[in-house]
């Protein structure tokens, strides 16, 4: 029997000063079977960086033709693209040629290191691509913000970021909460310090709990 995707929820509250952004997303994300806590934070954290009304999760590992998140106009256009990992050169000449702007996220720690050395002639030529490389310890402060249901509020000023965080019972009784203010290009390693300061506080404690409730 096929195992299915796990369900996550997110209320994300982004206030972004800088651009006039302002928004509360009530995200699902759909965990496939294959995919790893890290990844799927990851793709949380690149839509907390490129936050639309329009930004989408699309099927992800299920649909090999696409992305892992998606934005389009009006007009059906694809404006963003966003993929994540180590694909192939074609497949991101591909996604240059269909969409305004295309974002990889690469997390591979060595391997990326590996890959960028083999394709960085060919990827330096696609000038609507950028290309990000996310550390092995910063994808594991990722991983620990993870729990079913989150509550993240993130807000940009003056080129700066506050993330902030909580964790609480489902009665409401018992809660940890936690702020930390950086800059937007560090917003991953900003996630895993305030993992970090959560469980400091005693999330851990309070997310044993919940797990007896799902």
């Amino acid at each position: 029997m096929a195992i299915k995707s796990t369900i996550f929820k997110a209320n994300l509250q982004i206030a972004d000063i800088d651009h006039g952004y302002y928004a509360d997303h009530a995200l699902t994300l759909a965990r496939h079977p294959s995919e790893t806590d890290e990844r799927m934070m990851l793709r949380l954290a690149a839509f907390i960086c490129h936050a639309d009304e329009k930004l989408a999760f699309t099927r992800g590992l299920c649909a090999d033709d696409e992305p892992a998140l998606w934005q389009q106009n009006d007009a059906g256009e694809y404006t963003l693209w966003i993929e994540l990992g180590e694909p192939d050169d074609k497949r991101l000449k591909k996604a240059c040629s269909r969409a305004e702007s295309v974002w990889l996220y690469s997390y591979g720690g060595r391997a990326t290191d590996i890959w960028w050395q083999n394709n960085q002639g060919k990827l330096s030529r696609l000038d609507n691509l950028t290309v990000a490389s996310i550390s092995p310890d910063t994808l594991a402060g990722l991983a620990g913000l993870t729990q079913r249901s989150m509550q993240l509020n993130a807000t940009l000023q003056d080129g700066q970021l506050w993330l902030r965080g909580f964790v609480a019972t489902v009665d409401g009784k018992e809660m940890v909460s936690a702020e930390l203010r950086g800059n937007p290009a560090d917003d991953e390693a900003l996630g895993r310090q305030l993992a970090e300061t959560l469980r400091a506080q005693g999330a851990d404690a309070i997310l044993a709990k919940l797990a007896c409730h799902a």
